[in-house]
């Protein structure tokens, strides 16, 4: 079953990130993230918040130019995706992702309809669509993993 939340702005898409992470499932299974929505409309901030809530220190960006970065972090790597320039999904082949492809790795998937067909399947969908007032994100779980977390997170954001 979907959630939507709104947003009011970027310390509450931050926040949502932070949530997230505290709720994530263990580092003993793959997990997927798709991030989507138009430029602008949280999911980089999104990224962020959870990648800090992690630990991670040094500056968190979209990765747009090199396609993708990776933490060790908390246990776990973290491949954070932004496929916003990929011009054919076949280009993903180059960067090696089958290695990520494990358990233990929780991948961040900006702009995963350009990689369609050469990504894992989400376990959790993200969709932030911009608004006037702030954003709204719609969680979309995918699969039992992505139910499971989607309510850890929701019940932490309501206690």
């Amino acid at each position: 079953m979907s959630r939507t939340l709104r947003l009011a702005g970027e310390a509450d898409t931050l926040a949502l990130g932070a949530a997230a992470a505290r709720s994530l499932p263990p580092a003993t299974e793959l997990f997927v993230i798709d991030l989507c929505g138009d430029l602008g409309a949280g999911k980089t901030t999104f990224a962020r918040g959870l990648l800090q809530a992690l630990g991670v220190t040094r500056p968190v960006r979209s990765p747009s130019y090199g396609l993708m970065e990776l933490y060790d972090v908390a246990g776990r790597q973290v491949l954070h995706l932004d496929l916003y320039r990929l011009h054919d999904p076949g280009e993903l082949e180059n960067l090696g992702l089958r290695d990520y492809h494990q358990k233990g790795t929780l991948w961040l998937v900006e702009w995963p309809e350009r990689g369609r067909g050469h990504l894992p399947a989400a376990d959790l969908r993200l969709a932030f669509s911009p608004g006037a007032d702030g954003h709204a994100v719609e969680l979309v779980p995918h699969s039992r993993a992505g139910e499971e977390w989607l309510a850890r997170l929701m019940q932490g954001r309501d206690s």
